[in-house]
């Protein structure tokens, strides 16, 4: 992976990821492919979003169908169609999202697949095994991902094990991948800056901050990210994991973050929240039955530019499995424009005009950070 860096405006960077098998501009929104399919989606209706890098889920894959299977089709790229890049997360979120169900060792992570029961172990050498065999152009640590609430002490010893950890990723990590390492440190700063300053010592590719998207407030989520800010290296990515809504991309860009994913755009979807320029609206309010306006008549997309909300509506209201798709792909293309502007914005030196506009449009205060 070669990074450009080509405009700086404030702290929010304008930048290119180049890949042996394309190019990525930042910021950038990765939509997230748990399966190896962004739900809903062809992968001819995702280039047509503009969408060039998505995320493989590790932890999902190595249970189904099996990170060796995918490995004999020649990876991911080959056995899923997608020939552009691709980012795999290293199955830390998903381990935390087992709870208790899961137990942590020095070693690694035991734990029962919520799909068959089976005993399963995941050690950092093991997450760096499973991506390499998927052939992810990204790669991600294996990180112990820090809950909400944690006090000082418990977010800690969590944080030092994150750091073991990655060290033992980047000593096990030979690939041809780039190696991105994960902050972690809950919602206390000291903790974040000292992450930090351990993976700069070991070198990765690019920095992630993990950790803020379990259910923390946005204030102390920006918080977190206000303070990392100026302590970025310059000439890596830097990549926010797991957020979010239109707003906590626009902040965490305007604190220099630029590259993000989610499922949000695909999972609200499926259950009738669409993103438009003025702001959410569900689909399946009654409101909707006889509106023969699009989604957003400030959306260019294919959907906004041939369906009414009505006929969507009525999509969702009898369960057809084209509501998904449409719906699906408005939203998906609604966050690929936004950061399209974004990064236009930001190339114009105009992002703080941009934001202001984004704001306005939804008839919402600016932000006092963002003042």
């Amino acid at each position: 992976m070669i990074f450009n860096l080509l405009n700086q405006d404030g702290f929010a960077r304008r930048a290119e990821l180049k890949f042996k098998n394309g190019s990525v501009q930042t910021p950038a929104f990765m939509p997230v492919g748990t399966n190896g399919t962004v739900k809903a989606l062809e992968y001819e209706n995702l280039l047509s979003t503009n969408s060039e890098i998505i995320l493989g889920n590790t932890f999902h894959l190595m249970l189904r169908p099996g990170d060796e299977l995918i490995k004999e089709f020649g990876g991911l790229h080959k056995f899923i169609g997608w020939e552009k890049p691709i980012l795999t997360d290293s199955g830390g979120f998903q381990v935390w999202s087992l709870g208790k169900l899961a137990k942590i060792s020095e070693e690694g992570v035991n734990f029962k697949s919520p799909y068959d029961g089976k005993e399963v172990f995941i050690s950092p050498e093991r997450s760096i095994d499973i991506q390499e065999n998927l052939g992810s152009n990204i790669v991600m640590v294996f990180d112990d991902c820090t809950g909400y609430p944690a006090e000082h002490s418990i977010a800690k010893l969590s944080m030092e094990l994150s750091m073991r950890w990655a060290k033992r990723c980047k000593a096990h990590h030979k690939g041809n991948s780039s190696l991105f390492g994960i902050i972690q440190g809950g919602m206390h700063n000291d903790l974040r800056l000292q992450s930090l300053e351990s993976l700069m010592n070991m070198n990765f590719s690019g920095l992630a901050v993990g950790g803020l998207s379990v259910g923390e407030p946005a204030e102390e989520r920006l918080d977190v990210l206000m303070h990392l800010k100026e302590h970025y290296p310059n000439d890596i990515p830097r990549y926010l994991m797991g957020v979010g809504r239109p707003e906590d991309i626009i902040d965490a860009v305007s604190c220099g973050i630029d590259m993000f994913d989610c499922v949000m755009p695909t999972r609200n979807a499926r259950n009738g929240q669409l993103f438009t320029s003025l702001g959410e609206i569900n689909i399946r309010n009654s409101k909707y039955r006889n509106d023969q306006d699009p989604i957003d008549k400030n959306c260019s997309c294919k959907v906004c530019q041939k369906y009414s909300k009505g006929y969507l509506n009525h999509l969702d209201k009898t369960n057809e499995i084209l509501a998904s798709i449409l719906l699906s792909y408005h939203n998906v293309y609604f966050y690929q424009n936004l950061m399209q502007n974004i990064r236009q914005s930001i190339q114009e030196n105009t992002f703080a005009n941009f934001i202001k506009e984004f704001y306005n449009m939804r008839g919402k205060d600016l932000p006092t950070h963002l003042v």
